[in-house]
């Protein structure tokens, strides 16, 4: 049960309700809509029903004065959203001159699905992928160079959209990707075996012992207690099939890092305990991308673009943004 202070009993239930069901997210981002500061008044969002008959929340962002130099498709992260901490982030890519799409996983967020349940990574994947070939049904953007960003968990789906899709993409940036997850969040050899075990049996129980990832993401003590107003993203333990998903898609992705082609910028803090950098470095070293750059941050931890001191947020954000209109022009 998640308590925020000076809530009122009313706003208290609704945050200590049931997040399994989507409805009830939806009513949660709703009652919360003021405490997060109105962001959502100047942007494009909508429900799409991809093939799969799941209702899809997408929102997208524009340049206010000037075509797009190009168009950003999101990624974000495990348990994350498309909504509160990437909303500034993409009102920044747009103000930059960049078109933003963005949508929650199935699952996550006010998308339909189980709160925090990935039956299958591949399946998940196919899904970004419906979402965001639809660019080349709209004539503003399907002739713009095309991006994939992804944070996290959401660099592995970036990856496995790239393998999927070799010749759609002009590049990705992969900040803190999620290609390996870092020993100290691994439960013990003898503990995740007894879970892979259970897993065929409970896929969507909790059961996995997950230590407190929002502390060990956001190194800037300021920005910490944050999190907590982000009332929709998935905050429980992992759900047994999700960890195995997960499990079984960074050793995938380990396995083929030499088939990535495209342009990649990647971005790692060195202090990152929640996914490895040392992997990072891996892909960096054996894509065989001719046209890859990896920035790593000294004391950085996770969160590059929502946990960090404020200058180390705005360097990131410029590395990007320098690395886009680099390839941008080239297209």
């Amino acid at each position: 049960m998640l308590k925020i202070e000076e809530l009122t009993p009313e706003l208290q239930k609704i945050l200590n309700a049931n997040m399994d069901d989507v409805q009830q997210r939806r009513r949660a981002r709703e009652a919360f809509k003021d405490i997060q500061l109105n962001i959502d008044h100047l942007l494009f969002k909508s429900y799409e029903v991809n093939s799969k008959g799941l209702e899809i929340f997408t929102k997208s962002w524009l340049p206010e004065t000037s075509s797009p130099k190009g168009v950003i498709c999101y990624c974000h992260g495990y348990g994350d959203t498309c909504t509160f901490f990437f909303e500034g982030t993409a009102r920044k890519f747009a103000s930059s001159g960049y078109g933003v799409l963005a949508m929650d996983l199935p699952g996550f967020g006010l998308s339909e699905g189980l709160h925090g349940y990935i039956q299958s990574f591949d399946g998940l994947v196919d899904d970004v992928i419906e979402q965001y070939s639809k660019i080349k049904e709209n004539p503003d953007l399907r002739d713009l160079p095309r991006f994939l960003l992804g944070e996290s968990m959401g660099g592995a789906v970036a990856l496995k959209v790239h393998l999927k899709q070799p010749g759609f993409w002009n590049g990705a940036v992969l900040v803190a990707p999620m290609c390996k997850i870092a020993d100290d969040v691994v439960p013990p050899w003898a503990v995740k075996q007894f879970l892979i075990g259970v897993a065929k049996v409970l896929p969507k129980y909790k059961l996995v012992p997950q230590k407190d990832l929002g502390d060990m993401a956001f190194r800037d003590p300021k920005k910490k207690p944050l999190t907590s107003y982000n009332v929709i993203a998935y905050k429980d333990r992992p759900r047994l099939g999700t960890a195995m998903e997960l499990l079984n898609t960074t050793q995938d992705i380990e396995n083929q890092l030499g088939n990535i082609s495209l342009p990649l910028l990647i971005l790692h803090g060195k202090a990152d305990v929640v996914t490895d950098p040392s992997v990072s470095k891996a892909l960096y070293e054996k894509a065989k991308s001719s046209d890859k750059k990896l920035n790593l941050y000294d004391d950085a931890f996770h969160a590059l673009l929502e946990g960090e001191p404020d200058d180390v947020i705005l360097r990131v954000f410029n590395d990007i943004i320098t690395w886009l209109d680099e390839h941008s022009a080239k297209k």
